[in-house]
């Protein structure tokens, strides 16, 4: 393990060429996020060409950004050289509106007093129960605070009624790249590297076990029958538990997202079970009760916004992302026993979950402050 305070862009610079097996990060977002000095811009094409050098060739990235700013950051990082293979999303439903209420303004600047008809909830806290990286919206809520509810006053604030200046947040975005290839195929690549793929089957997403059927004659996978062997024998269906493909979405779990997500039921008859498969059998021939694949947002990766207690004790950083999202990114592209960059680190979530991954790391932070509470959390991690 390697924790490097200073300018991340220095800092790389003391690290040899093809060092690192991946990148994992949450940079600047560039939106000046609560007045943030370091924050005034995303990472500059300079930074991301002195990490594509530490990195092996085939090694892939993933690099956070916010809805905003997601387009430059993404053209520095592909006219630094790597190849953008896709965007991963991260849906959630504790994001806070950031809207100006233009009817209150309008009655605000004629100084005007408005009227108060109702009441209503402002601000909610999301505490999650029972949580793992898997479970689907069991969350509990707590209120924090009421607002009123009032009626415009001047003709102006009737006509602006309900109108406002921002959607409220629910995504943020990982770029997946690669730095291209060395050798001529994958294949090749991933024998002299170590680099060029991406951990399928160590991150597909839990589900109930289930029948599939093997390819050939008579049989392609998912939807044929019990299938042929090239001698022209029956291939019997045995039990699928792998889970899910991963998918370029990841979701918190909550009710909100949830509810974006309408539960669905697959028309193929893909899958099947019958007694046989409760025990974790293969079938002597087909079997007979089928049952459709169905299920809403409980299809793709679930992890809940960063908890008090993942944050850790004096961990004032203000855009903590949760340790068991960066445990799967991490995961995702990092071969076994390989290393993990992270250029910024923060408060060192990427490197307290490259540790609990059985990973190395080098982290890199610029602000003495967060430099320490990282190096906290990634040493009681080790301990």
């Amino acid at each position: 393990m390697k924790l490097l305070q200073g300018d991340c862009l220095e800092q790389m610079k003391t690290l040899p060429d093809n060092s690192v097996d991946a990148i994992v990060s949450d940079p600047p977002y560039g939106i000046s996020f609560m007045a943030k000095k370091w924050d005034y811009d995303v990472p500059s094409v300079e930074v991301w060409k002195e990490a594509m050098r530490v990195l092996k060739p085939g090694g892939h990235a993933l690099i956070a950004c916010g809805t905003r700013t997601q387009h430059r950051m993404v053209v520095n990082i592909e006219d630094a050289g790597f190849e953008v293979r896709d965007v991963v999303s991260w849906i959630y439903g504790s994001g806070f509106p950031k809207s100006l209420n233009i009817s209150k303004a309008i009655d605000k600047a004629a100084g005007v007093e408005r009227e108060v008809v109702g009441k209503k909830r402002a601000g909610l806290a999301r505490k999650a129960r029972g949580g793992g990286e898997m479970c689907g919206g069991n969350q509990s809520f707590e209120h924090l605070r009421v607002a009123d509810i009032t009626a415009p006053a001047t003709e102006a604030a009737k006509q602006w009624d309900g109108w406002g200046t921002a959607l409220k947040p629910s995504s943020e975005f990982f770029t997946l790249c690669r730095k291209p290839l060395s050798e001529k195929t994958i294949a090749a690549n991933v024998l002299k590297w170590g680099t060029g793929g991406i951990n399928i089957d160590g991150c597909r997403v839990g589900t109930d076990a289930g029948w599939s059927y093997p390819s050939g004659a008579g049989g392609n996978g998912f939807h044929g029958g019990v299938g042929r062997k090239a001698d022209g024998s029956r291939k019997d269906a045995c039990e699928s538990t792998q889970g899910r493909f991963p998918a370029n979405l990841i979701h918190d779990g909550s009710q909100e997202v949830l509810e974006l997500f309408p539960e669905t039921k697959s028309g193929t008859g893909a899958i099947r079970k019958n007694a046989k498969a409760m025990f974790g059998l293969c079938g002597d021939g087909q079997p007979n009760v089928e049952y459709g694949d169905k299920g809403s947002a409980a299809r793709f990766f679930y992890c809940a916004k960063a908890s008090k207690k993942d944050r850790g004790d004096g961990n004032n950083h203000p855009t903590v992302k949760p340790t068991a999202l960066m445990q799967y990114l991490c995961r995702l592209i990092t071969p076994t026993g390989g290393t993990v960059l992270d250029p910024y680190m923060g408060s060192g979530s990427t490197g307290k979950a490259a540790i609990k991954e059985g990973f190395d790391f080098i982290g890199c932070e610029l602000d003495p402050d967060y430099f320490n509470i990282a190096e906290t959390r990634i040493n009681n991690e080790i301990k």
